[in-house]
């Protein structure tokens, strides 16, 4: 099975760069841990690039993924919603089978 980059939005790209997130030497990790109410769960920090991380630039801002979670999160698209529910980066996962409600759990 062949895993394809996920992209990262313009908007997404835009919010990065209006937290100031590129001048302190930050990048936006997004990575899959086990847990969460459906199996995985996403976890999304503000990091510094690791050696090994699959580096996605635009804007002069960064998201970084790890080896790691890169399987779970292949051609998954990565973006940032302003919603009344709340601001926030969302990931719409083609891998994911479901997820929960809240939008940071899911399973394959």
């Amino acid at each position: 099975m062949m895993t394809l980059p996920p992209k990262v939005t313009p908007r997404a790209f835009e919010r990065l760069a209006e937290i100031g997130a590129a001048s302190e030497g930050k990048a936006l990790r997004v990575a899959v841990e086990g847990g969460g109410c459906s199996g995985f769960q996403y976890q999304i920090d503000l990091d510094e690039p690791a050696e090994d991380d699959l580096v996605l630039e635009g804007a002069g801002e960064r998201v970084v993924i790890d080896a790691v979670s890169l399987p779970f999160l292949s051609d998954a698209v990565i973006d940032f919603a302003d919603e009344i529910i709340g601001a926030r980066f969302v990931i719409e996962n083609p891998n994911a089978s479901s997820s929960c409600g809240c939008g940071t759990s899911f399973s394959m």
